[in-house]
């Protein structure tokens, strides 16, 4: 896959109409898909009622599932997605591989085998295993970039693909290890595993809302310098770019987008993956643009996937994290057989 660093070009009358236009339509779709799914689910509650619950709570059963299940559920996912479409795009900015997202490239796997070791070691489940979540997303991010690397030379794209999959078989492996030889982290770990909104409260929003949203603030700063970096490091510098802070700026961001969002709904792969490469058939390669638009399309991305996962099944639901898979892989397959999105 070779690299070349050229000037975007400069965008047709069409996609300058179509990057704020585009982007309302996209935020309605979003506030659409979030009524859904509060309204949405394996209990039948009239709109009607639902509103009430929001608006008018009397502490009966159905106002409870709206208040207590489904809109927790909603607001986790929406900014989960929000996270991982980020992510996704900023990885593919930073190391120029149209194929790198946080599950491909390891950082999710990583995150995950540390919150299952914490429950496993110490016996702790809930909000708090947010940090090591942290910890081995940063982990997973240093590992995958030293064995992408040879030598001197730069990781290349190939590379960094290669080692984030082997890493993340590896650290699965580990996974799947502990959580069929410990009872406890079997109970607490198997649907959050394979990516789940499932049981999510408010208590694991709260504790993670803080680093999801200065990791969203710190993304949506980063389009100009970003913009530079694609010239190339040296003509970048000339712009004035300071090249290491935005580098170690956007791999914050990532760390935090994706240890958050894997310790409030579980390693979830493909949506990073996915949403960059349609922001940017929509927006091209202006990152001003492609990060909000890769926000709002994950975030739209995730609540389908989670509507979807309720009702495809009459009599119970697939997790978040199946559908998602079920989405990105046939798209991961294309990215890797077309060569026209072999290049940044």
């Amino acid at each position: 896959m070779a690299l070349r660093a050229t000037t975007p070009p400069r965008p047709t009358r069409t996609r300058r109409l179509l990057r704020p236009g585009g982007l309302l339509v996209a935020l309605g779709a979003l506030a659409l898909c979030t009524l859904l799914s509060i309204t949405i689910g394996s209990k039948p509650i009239p709109a009607i009622d639902v509103w009430k619950a929001l608006a008018h709570y009397d502490g009966t059963y159905d106002h409870d599932v709206i208040r207590t299940l489904r809109v927790p559920r909603t607001i986790i996912g929406v900014f989960v997605g929000a996270a991982l479409g980020l992510a996704g795009a900023l990885m593919q900015a930073l190391t120029r591989n149209p194929l790198a997202e946080p599950g491909i490239l390891g950082i999710n796997s990583g995150a995950a085998a540390a919150v299952v070791l914490t429950t496993f070691i110490i016996g702790t489940t809930g909000p708090q295993l947010v940090w090591p979540a942290f910890i081995g997303a940063a982990l997973a991010s240093i590992a995958v970039y030293a064995l992408g690397s040879r030598g001197h030379a730069a990781a290349t794209p190939v590379r960094l693909a290669l080692a984030g999959t082997a890493l993340a078989a590896v650290l699965q492996g580990l996974i799947h290890g502990v959580i069929v030889l410990n009872d406890f982290v079997f109970d607490h770990i198997r649907f959050w595993q394979v990516g789940s909104l499932v049981g999510r409260n408010l208590d694991i929003f709260w504790q993670v809302a803080p680093f999801l949203t200065l990791g969203i603030v710190i993304s949506l700063c980063l389009g100009p310098s970003l913009n530079a970096i694609a010239l190339g490091d040296q003509l970048a510098a000339g712009l004035g770019a300071r090249i290491s802070l935005v580098r170690a700026a956007t791999a914050l961001a990532i760390i935090l987008l994706c240890g958050a969002a894997t310790a409030a709904a579980g390693p979830i792969w493909f949506v990073g993956l996915v949403i960059p490469h349609i922001a940017r058939l929509i927006t091209g390669p202006d990152q001003r643009w492609l990060l909000p638009w890769s926000a709002v399309l994950g975030a739209l991305l995730l609540t389908t996937a989670d509507i979807a996962g309720r009702i495809v099944l009459p009599s119970s639901e697939l997790e978040v994290g199946i559908i998602t898979a079920f989405i990105g892989a046939p798209v991961f397959i294309a990215l890797v057989r077309s060569r026209k999105m072999a290049q940044l």
